[in-house]
């Protein structure tokens, strides 16, 4: 079965083991009582006995395998994963997953990169472009800046000028 990160632990809440998370998912129900999730790269498995709402910027939530502060430390910075069936998303919709590995063209054609991370700002998301000589641009994924969209083909195509790349033509 594939895995989906659906959270950031951010810090830990209180002496009781809980942990501040930020949520990476659209699908609340990652996070109901009873659910559970994966420290990213393991095998090791986080039930949700409770979950309440600490908005902003996400959730409050102990696991019944964190029983106190020390344990709730360990998990600091670390993206929870979720099992997942691969499901048919919505038209024009992609996994973060399905985005990193992409390169990253201009309408020209220069190569800007190739994408190694997505974040989430607000309700927008951004991919962190690396570039041959080690150089990072960040692309907001809006349609203004994104043209072209297609993570089958591993290719992304952006407007150089809307992303303040390159002069807009004079006329």
């Amino acid at each position: 079965m594939a895995r989906l990160v659906v959270g950031l632990v951010r810090g830990f809440h209180g002496l009781r083991g809980a942990v501040r998370i930020e949520v990476l998912t659209d699908d609340p129900e990652r996070f109901a009582r009873g659910s559970v999730v994966h420290p990213e790269g393991t095998d090791a498995t986080l039930t949700i006995a409770d979950v309440r709402d600490n908005r902003p910027p996400g959730l409050i939530v102990r696991f019944e395998e964190v029983p106190d502060r020390d344990t709730a430390e360990s998990l600091r910075d670390v993206y929870l994963e979720a099992d997942v069936a691969e499901a048919a998303l919505p038209e024009g919709a992609h996994y973060w997953h399905d985005i990193v590995g992409s390169r990253v063209l201009t309408a020209a054609g220069k190569d800007l990169g190739e994408v190694v991370d997505v974040f989430r700002v607000g309700e927008s998301e951004v991919y962190t472009v690396r570039g041959a000589q080690g150089e990072e641009t960040l692309v907001p994924a809006v349609s203004s800046i994104v043209t072209e969209l297609a993570p089958a083909e591993k290719r992304i195509v952006v407007d150089a000028v809307a992303l303040g790349l390159e002069e807009p033509p004079t006329e």
